[in-house]
């Protein structure tokens, strides 16, 4: 999944899960074995992976295992420096670690700090993935496999129905649909919706619609957006990015956008309080939603198609680091976690996509719908173009050149830089982040 990455600044909520997963750095990668043979194991995570039910069954078949879990919640800028000062100094990490796509080409630059999974038989599970999910996470000889795959991020677009009727706009999730089949047909919705004076502004942050064109755009086309597949940076040079760039400076110019910074507190609080009407969201985000909106919104949120064409955001892997004292145990989790079943589990509780095809085409997500979105058809909705999802490749320093371009977006969103100096911006930014 993503903490959009998707995820870039701690939820209200988040925070103290952090002071709790630093807490607990000493404790990670110790022998955790109790004197009754019991064995614990700490499973490092961000945003939320819905696996709690699943511990359950795990536990209940496996008496002699007690899983504690770390970052629920968390966003992925706090988490990945952790991770990566744990691999380093050997110690801290959990037993099963997870990690986001968008980082996991850095991690395979040193895959000697990771379990090989095909040590362990992993390649007996390999039919039970998408290729290119499989794919991703080999070393580039193809000999050692750091992860197994969790979910992927089908794209849709998430609205307030309630403020759409305020506006005298569709309701009904085919009808908005159709609104919107361009993004420059989703811009001038917006500003149909400005023009009601609702109380509300027409999406959350400019930085979220960004990232959603330009992996959209990126996945249509040449396959990649900040690196191109040989790992030069290509910010500057990928028409993909630029144009995710122009247009999310319509966006911004329309003055659809509320401002709320992704991850941020006041984005938490705009969700409570109804503060704008729709949001791109890949299928993890709705878990996120379902928890900042809470239950007073219930039936006030649905699911339409997301404007243009498809497209893949966010998705995970779960890994073994070598320091764990219980690597056998970590290993069988993880499997189990990855599994169809396993994918399955967190689909329904939190709506992470699978990845799994056997998972995909199980009626328990073919025939799902969400209650809190207004029961919309989420198996449907996120499931039937998943086979057809295209990856995007990221490169060795993605997630710090993609903060700076957010970065860049940001100031413009907020009125400190011109559309062409915020460009200049994050250009030069990003080469920065990326020479580091």
């Amino acid at each position: 999944m993503g903490v959009i990455p998707r995820r870039r600044r701690v939820a209200a909520a988040a925070a103290a899960a952090l002071t709790v997963l630093a807490a607990a750095t000493a404790c990670a990668g110790a022998d955790t074995s109790s004197a009754d043979g019991k064995v614990t194991l700490t499973v490092d995570v961000f945003g939320q992976f819905g696996y709690e039910e699943l511990y359950k069954q795990y536990m209940a078949s496996h008496p002699n295992v007690k899983i504690v879990e770390r970052g629920t919640g968390g966003n992925l800028d706090e988490y990945s420096p952790k991770l990566t000062q744990w691999l380093a100094a050997g110690k801290g990490a959990g037993d099963v670690v997870a990690i986001e796509e968008g980082l996991l080409v850095e991690y395979k630059a040193n895959p000697k700090n990771f379990v090989n999974l095909l040590d362990h038989g992993a390649a007996d599970l390999k039919g039970n993935f998408m290729e290119w999910k499989w794919n991703q996470a080999l070393t580039a000889d193809g000999k050692q496999l750091i992860g197994l795959g969790t979910d992927v991020g089908g794209m849709a677009m998430c609205y307030r129905s309630d403020l759409f009727a305020k506006a005298g706009l569709p309701t009904d999730r085919a009808a908005v649909s159709k609104l919107w089949p361009t993004w420059q047909e989703y811009i001038k919705v917006g500003e149909a919706f400005k023009a009601k004076n609702t109380g509300a502004s027409f999406l959350d942050a400019a930085t979220n619609t960004f990232n959603t064109i330009a992996l959209q755009t990126a996945g249509n086309a040449a396959g990649y957006h900040y690196y191109d597949t040989d790992n030069k940076l290509v910010v500057d040079t990928n028409p993909a990015v630029k144009q995710a760039w122009d247009i999310t400076m319509d966006v911004i110019d329309s003055g659809l956008s509320g401002k709320y910074g992704a991850w941020s507190e006041e984005w938490v609080a705009a969700f409570k309080q109804a503060k704008f009407a729709t949001i791109a969201c890949p299928a993890w985000l709705t878990g996120v939603i379902e928890q900042n909106a809470g239950a007073d919104a219930k039936g006030k949120w649905d699911i339409a198609s997301v404007p243009g064409n498809g497209g893949n955001w966010g998705g995970s892997f779960l890994a073994v680091p070598r320091q764990g004292k219980h690597q056998a145990e970590a290993i069988e989790l993880a499997k189990f976690l990855s599994s169809p079943q396993g994918q399955i589990g967190a689909f329904k509780a939190k709506g992470p996509l699978p990845s799994s095809p056997q998972a995909l085409d199980d009626p328990a997500v073919k025939e799902a719908t969400n209650p809190y979105f207004t029961d919309a058809p989420v198996g449907q909705i996120f499931g039937s173009g998943a086979r057809n999802l295209k990856p995007v490749y990221m490169g060795p320093r993605n997630q710090a050149v993609r903060t700076e371009v957010e970065n860049a977006v940001r100031t413009v969103e907020l009125g400190q830089r011109s559309a062409a100096q915020g460009w200049q911006d994050a250009v030069a930014n990003a080469k920065k982040a990326a020479d580091k």
